[in-house]
């Protein structure tokens, strides 16, 4: 674990500022997406502590969860067999698929699968998946998302969670990107912020204004 994400696992939040109309998105983090899977993203195994820690605190203000993973089948249209950019990666059932050992799921998180059609390549957690009106039938808001990786999934996601009306907050610590060229992620983030989004770590989580 790198000083940064063993400084913010092991911060201690005060007060809590999350209030109901909130809900955690935790985007993509999947086996395959980790050190060692079949499309890495570096480091990205560290944001599993982190995230824990901010679903620990949703869990604790009785607000949303929501867990979105790709899943696809076998000749998926983003696999370079069928001509695109990627190796086979997160294909349905398989281990590969899985969410990250430890990350810490709990029996209210709502699943999201995405991407699950051979010709339908998606990035974002709410194209095609109904999730924007799930969220609008629990009267949610303000969306804090964090995940896997920051150029193409969590950057999408947080994209159309804006053009969909949410406010949005993007973990910084809690995100890692794949940086097919590099600086990508910084870019990525800078992005999100030029789109209306702000953005927060465990440390500044209880100055987010409402």
């Amino acid at each position: 674990m790198d000083e940064r994400s063993d400084r913010t696992a092991h911060a201690t939040p005060g007060a809590p500022s999350l209030r109901p109309g909130d809900a955690l998105i935790v985007v993509d983090v999947q086996r395959d997406f980790l050190p060692g899977g079949a499309l890495a993203v570096a480091e990205g195994d560290q944001v599993v502590p982190v995230l824990n820690h901010y679903i620990a605190r949703f869990e604790q203000a009785d607000l949303p969860t929501v867990f979105t993973r790709d899943w696809h089948p076998r000749d998926h249209c983003s696999f370079r067999a069928q001509g695109g950019p990627w190796p086979p990666h997160c294909v349905a059932d398989s281990a590969g698929a899985a969410f990250a050992p430890g990350l810490a799921l709990p029996p209210s998180g709502h699943l999201v699968s995405k991407a699950t059609t051979a010709e339908a390549d998606v990035y974002s957690g709410f194209q095609g998946t109904g999730l924007a009106d799930w969220l609008r039938e629990r009267g949610c808001r303000r969306l804090f998302v964090g995940g896997l990786a920051t150029d193409y999934c969590v950057r999408e996601t947080v994209r159309d969670a804006l053009a969909a009306g949410f406010a949005v907050v993007l973990l910084r610590d809690a995100v890692r990107a794949v940086e097919v060229q590099p600086g990508d992620g910084a870019r990525a983030e800078q992005a999100m912020r030029e789109a209306g989004a702000a953005s927060a770590t465990l440390q500044t989580l209880d100055e987010v204004p409402p």
